[in-house]
């Protein structure tokens, strides 16, 4: 069992910057890999950014693309999302998520977190 707790969401200009991040516990973090995935209101829930378990691997989506990061610090069990020129079409609530194998931009993952609010203002 894997226990994801994310935190970092907020309120934020466009433009502006956030970085959150996803603590976890429980079993092997470094033998997850990991992803993230935002919901808006009223839409589905969709991938943002994934990272392999060693961390050499990276995804993201075209949306995001050039804008955010994904990290991960096997050694602090966090995954982390730098979150750039944000815009109001980012605004959502972010989830990470953890699976063993190889990442996806499905939502096949083994556990999930509670996910935090991400709010840009214009």
């Amino acid at each position: 069992q894997v226990q994801l707790v994310e935190s970092g969401g907020g309120l934020v200009q466009a433009g502006g910057s956030l970085n959150l991040s996803c603590a976890a516990s429980g079993r092997t973090f470094s033998g997850y890999a990991m992803g993230w995935f935002r919901q808006a209101p009223g839409k589905e829930r969709e991938f943002v950014a994934a990272i392999s378990w060693s961390g050499a691997y990276t995804y993201y989506a075209d949306s995001v693309k050039g804008r955010f990061t994904i990290s991960r610090d096997n050694v602090k069990n966090t995954v982390y999302l730098q979150m750039n020129s944000l815009k109001p079409k980012d605004t959502a609530v972010y989830y990470c998520a953890a699976r063993s194998g190889t990442y996806r931009v499905d939502e096949e993952y083994d556990y999930w977190g509670q996910g935090t609010q991400v709010t840009v203002s214009s």
